[in-house]
């Protein structure tokens, strides 16, 4: 039986080749902590980290490499951006096709610090209209967050918008990245952001465990860092380093993640993000396609393919969604998703809660056999 992966919104795999080589290589041949040591092998580990950066700022254009904090992942980078700014008092906005690592940190302060949460409510296709964010704004408001494409619908959010909003709100902007980090153009200086969270494990091709966020340097002076450790600098002060990024880096590091993702960012430089995208897409397109001649199938999201990121939920008229993943899997190999992917608000939203999609998401290495095969399933199993 055929095994095809297209859960790739979770986590993209395979990985390339040469990021699973750059993992061995650096457990084989380093495994150092970078910053600790003036021995060669400290030296190298400090080295991969530095140009990991390096390519991190040439990818999202940030700007410099001080301001790109390493982190286990986007929810870790979304707390500390969260966490290390927000105060009693402050007024947040943000929108109802968040994922759980933006709402639930939110739910959080509002319980514990007493920010004031309003979250804009986007339309039955997952759409946000930036005219009702420019509306919410307070003279409290402190931070305008939103996802850069849904988890759930592939829908790409206006973050383009926010930029404009500086003229009546000096609030942070923060962008999580999650889903479009290595498969769409994302200039950060150009959006003008304070925050730009992302996650390492899915299109960026890095192993599990990696992440962070770029800051803009007014970030960087407001930032409180959320861990206190030891960094590897001004080890005689017992207080955390006031500078990035040791600011927000205490602890020794994923080096072996990070290693990792630096060659699945070599991949993405070399391949070109607009390819990569123009390809998943072009998968898309077909799968939809295929869709739309099934009966019973709906598909849930913006109609404007081009307003979306490889990702499709759907459900099927009388079909336990469940039951429909478990033989995708059992019965032809396909590895999909079924349920309310983290994000109950954005099911909310688009009227599938509680039951949710099934979830196709792919990726570069994905083939149109394979997509092709995939609609043939659905076909079987629907008409059964």
């Amino acid at each position: 039986m055929k095994k095809i992966y297209l859960d790739n919104a979770a986590t993209s795999n395979p990985k390339p080749p040469s990021v699973i080589s750059a993992v061995n290589n650096y457990l084989q041949n380093i495994c150092s902590s970078p910053g600790r040591g003036g021995y060669f092998l400290g030296l190298e580990a400090g080295r991969v980290v530095f140009d990991t950066r390096q390519k991190l700022k040439q990818l999202f254009n940030a700007p410099s490499e001080e301001y790109v904090i390493f982190t286990p992942n986007v929810t870790y980078a979304l707390n500390f951006a969260l966490l290390g700014v927000l105060k009693p008092g402050d007024h947040v906005i943000t929108t109802s096709m968040e994922h759980n690592s933006v709402i639930r940190p939110l739910r959080y302060l509002e319980q514990t610090r007493k920010i004031a949460l309003n979250i804009i409510q986007c339309n039955k296709k997952g759409e946000l209209d930036p005219e009702q964010i420019k509306k919410a704004i307070k003279p409290t408001t402190k931070m305008i967050i939103m996802t850069h494409a849904s988890n759930v619908t592939g829908g790409i959010m206006p973050v383009e918008t926010l930029h404009d909003l500086k003229e009546y709100t000096d609030a942070m902007l923060v962008v999580d990245a999650a889903q479009t980090a290595g498969v769409l153009e994302i200039d950060f200086k150009k959006l003008d952001l304070d925050f730009l969270c992302f996650t390492g494990h899915k299109a960026l091709y890095g192993p599990p465990g990696t992440g962070g966020m770029v800051i803009s340097p007014r970030a960087a002076k407001i930032l409180a860092p959320s861990v206190h450790g030891g960094t590897g600098s001004r080890s005689d002060v017992e207080l955390q380093p006031d500078f990035m990024p040791d600011k927000m880096e205490a602890g020794t590091p994923n080096t072996a993640g990070i290693a990792g993702l630096n060659a699945g960012l070599n991949f993405i430089l070399e391949k070109g993000v607009e390819n990569i995208h123009q390809h998943e897409m072009q998968l898309t397109r077909t799968f939809v396609n295929g869709l739309q001649q099934i009966p019973g199938i709906s598909i849930w999201g913006p109609k404007d393919m081009d307003k979306m990121v490889s990702t499709v939920s759907i459900t099927v008229e009388g079909r336990d969604l469940s039951e429909l993943a478990f033989s995708l899997d059992a019965d032809y190999g396909i590895m999909i998703r079924s349920g309310l992917h983290c994000s109950p608000l954005g099911h909310k939203t688009i009227g599938t809660f509680p039951e949710g999609t099934l979830r196709f998401s792919f990726g570069y290495f994905n083939t149109e056999e394979e997509v092709i095969y995939s609609i043939e399933a659905l076909n079987q199993l629907t008409a059964d």
